[in-house]
């Protein structure tokens, strides 16, 4: 009876943190995720033997959690964290209000009571530090120093460790004890990291693979312009073709598990699953069996698109007399779990991605094959969004999994081995978002980057090869290559260009430009002026105005003048995205107001043609001092259908819902209905859903705020 092998693939990954000339940690985020993510992830797997997976390990993250476990780690955000509150500067203050708000607001920060209260009064204090370090005093911010470290630890300690847990049912007023006690656990808890991946992969309940040392974009650094051919007429940089570094990059990756894990992988997840024929061959000399990629490539090699047939099977790339054993992501199915799930009950959402796996894998079973179902995606950084770290909703996934005798969850290496491959023989070029090499090349800053690399790069040769490389010690010159393979990591473009948003875009990009001089100062030569100025452009955040004016427009779903929403408020989502890539936004702008008697909310929407997002469902939560009232309206091809779909009121009043959609959608309602008054503030969100799954939200955090009746200033 053919059955169905599902093959998750945890991607686990940060970049190099560490400036290698002064020691120091320019950012923490390696040490947060190691006190949750990379420890948790793979230890819960403990309470479901059944349960066997894959866990990608990028070295360049590794070496890092190595560090901090020694105690070596230089790290200005943990001396911060645990300085006596009272020792504090003012410079160290500032520090601390900028960088320790830095965790999911309404997971991370509002889950703990006291750090809630902090970030309100951060937010209020609207950037003015010294009046929130007088309102905070020293207790204030040691306890901010506690929770911004806390709010990180695993659920496994959270619950389990006595001493944690102590911390956080204290929840406020910690004592120096208390801060000394957060900083020995922090040492504890990284320190179980590698271990548990060594304990995990003897047991044969894992699989360990890798990522090129630095996670390079491994064909852009065999030749740039491969990225013309996955998208023709990008604008390119000076072609940079330096095949010997993506070979080194990835026999380091390989010796450093090697050492570190006590085997040698046979898998790799190549940096952003990024792929092409010359990549495939040098990574089969070096030894490697497997690699994963999407099936946007898949689909992109075969010109078809890649649907279930095409991706739940192995393949294997023969050319040049090489081969290479290839999974291809359900693209799908896995950004369900980045960007989906978060914002659904945990056993509502296992129930679905299960329900969604046997319905897919029926189409093989019915032709009497076994599916093979690859799902593969960031291993940390989604579950700072979802309910407790994640825990519940993949709890009960894999319980479900377990208890499913027609299911299996196996390693990469045991899926090839129990499912037939398919032959290729030749892979497109591209990576796992949109097929091609967009993100990280093409654009202004993007290609500014390549182009200050390739100087380096050039540079360095010149030098090493010249005369003066005989007057260099062996470790100046080891030291000037290191630096070349950092800033050759993609981590550094991925915040260039228009697509991704931080808050440490600045650091980032400093980050690469010292890696950049610091090149050149180990060949002992001034690095070029240029490198102490920014390669960033100016971001544009999400735009929000508030209602300067009543307003009384037609509900009809038609942009009918432009006056008639004139004085709404607006929000614009900042579409960018985060550290997690691939979310397609539908919502393109919010306006909302009242004339004093009803409230009124307009959607536009990212659509190739009127009543093209039919079947879709908007949700809009009203707020005001004492009700709650959720409507929702579903979009028809001809039109819109709404409803009151809960209210916390007793009894809605006239609670009538009249909205309309075409190019636009429009929706108004009575305030008395919704329980507002026309003198006191409402609040507002609205969402997106269909098919029963969270789209997106507007805005994605907070409410959007209106008085419906005219204040005494507007005119």
């Amino acid at each position: 009876m053919p059955h169905t092998y599902l093959v998750f693939v945890w991607h686990m990954h940060q970049p190099f943190y560490k400036d290698l000339a002064t020691g120091e940690y320019q950012l923490p985020w390696t040490r947060m995720h190691a006190l949750k993510d990379y420890y948790g992830m793979v230890q819960m797997l403990e309470e479901f033997p059944a349960v066997r997976q894959t866990f990608n390990l990028v070295p360049s993250m590794m070496v890092q959690i190595e560090e901090y476990a020694q105690g070596k780690a230089l790290d200005p955000f943990l001396e911060r964290a645990l300085k006596p509150a009272e020792e504090l500067t003012d410079s160290e203050r500032e520090f601390i209000l900028k960088y320790f708000f830095q965790a999911n607001p309404s997971r991370m920060v509002y889950r703990y009571r006291r750090y809630g209260e902090l970030y309100d009064a951060w937010r209020a204090a609207e950037g003015n530090v010294e009046r929130l370090r007088r309102s905070l005093g020293a207790p204030g911010m040691r306890d901010l120093q506690v929770l911004s470290q806390l709010a990180w630890f695993d659920e496994i300690f959270q619950e389990n460790d006595p001493e944690v847990r102590q911390l956080t049912e204290k929840g406020r007023d910690f004592t120096l004890d208390d801060q000394a006690l957060m900083g020995r656990k922090q040492l504890e808890i990284v320190g179980h990291v590698l271990p548990a991946y060594r304990r995990m992969s003897l047991k044969g309940q894992v699989e360990l693979s890798v990522t090129p040392y630095y996670h390079p974009i491994l064909p852009l650094l065999c030749d740039s312009d491969i990225a013309n051919q996955s998208h023709p007429g990008v604008m390119l940089p000076r072609r940079f073709q330096y095949p010997g570094d993506a070979r080194l990059q990835v026999h380091k990756a390989l010796d450093y598990a090697e050492e570190k894990l006590g085997l040698r992988p046979q898998g790799m997840w190549p940096s952003e699953g990024s792929v092409s024929d010359e990549v495939l061959a040098l990574a089969a000399d070096e030894g490697v069996r497997w690699m994963a990629t999407d099936n946007g490539v898949l689909g992109a090699t075969l010109s078809t698109l890649a649907g279930v047939r095409e991706t739940y099977r192995p393949y294997v790339w023969k050319q040049g007399g090489r081969e290479m054993r290839m999974i291809f992501r359900d693209h799908f199915l896995s950004d369900l779990i980045g960007f989906v799930y978060s914002r659904m009950d945990a056993r509502t959402a296992a129930h679905h991605l299960l329900d969604r796996i046997r319905e897919n894998a029926r189409i093989l079973h019915n032709e009497g094959r076994d599916a093979m179902v690859p799902v593969i995606l960031d291993g940390e950084n989604a579950w700072e969004h979802f309910d407790h770290n994640g825990r519940p909703f993949l709890k009960e996934l894999y319980r479900l999994i377990s208890e499913d005798p027609g299911l299996s969850a196996v390693t990469v290496s045991e899926a090839l081995e129990r499912v037939p491959a398919t032959e290729l023989p030749r892979i497109h070029p591209g990576s796992w978002i949109n097929a091609n090499y967009d993100v990280w090349i093409g654009f202004d800053e993007d290609n500014q980057a390549w182009e200050y690399l390739l100087d380096a790069r050039q540079t360095y040769d010149q030098v090493v090869n010249g005369p003066e490389g005989a007057t260099l010690s062996d470790e100046s010159k080891a030291l000037a290559l290191e630096e070349l393979l950092i800033a050759e990591g993609s981590d550094w473009c991925w915040w260039y260009g228009p697509q991704h948003h931080s808050e440490n875009r600045p650091e980032f990009d400093k980050l690469f430009r010292d890696h950049l001089a610091h090149v050149y100062r180990a060949l002992e030569l001034t690095p070029p002026e240029h490198l102490s100025r920014t390669i960033l452009r100016a971001a544009v955040p999400a735009y929000q105005q508030p209602p300067c004016a009543l307003i009384s427009p037609r509900i009809d779903g038609e942009i009918t003048s432009y006056f008639e929403w004139m004085g709404s408020g607006i929000y614009s989502p900042d579409q960018r995205q985060g550290a997690m890539h691939g979310r397609d936004y539908a919502v393109r702008e919010v306006r909302y107001g009242s004339d004093g008697h009803k409230l009124f909310v307009r959607v536009d929407l990212e659509q190739p043609k009127p009543g093209a997002l039919a079947g879709t469902e908007v949700r809009v939560i009203v707020k005001s001092v004492r009700h709650e009232t959720e409507l929702h309206a579903t979009l028809l091809a001809d039109g819109a259908k709404g409803k009151v779909a809960r209210s916390t009121r007793k009894r809605t009043v006239g609670a009538e819902v009249q909205c309309a959609y075409s190019q636009i959608f429009e929706l108004s309602v009575d305030l008395l209905s919704v329980g507002g008054r026309s003198t006191e503030k409402i609040e507002l969100q609205m969402s997106l859903w269909r098919d029963g799954l969270p789209l997106e939200a507007a805005p994605a955090q907070g409410w959007l705020e209106l008085v419906p009746s005219e204040p005494s200033d507007w005119k």
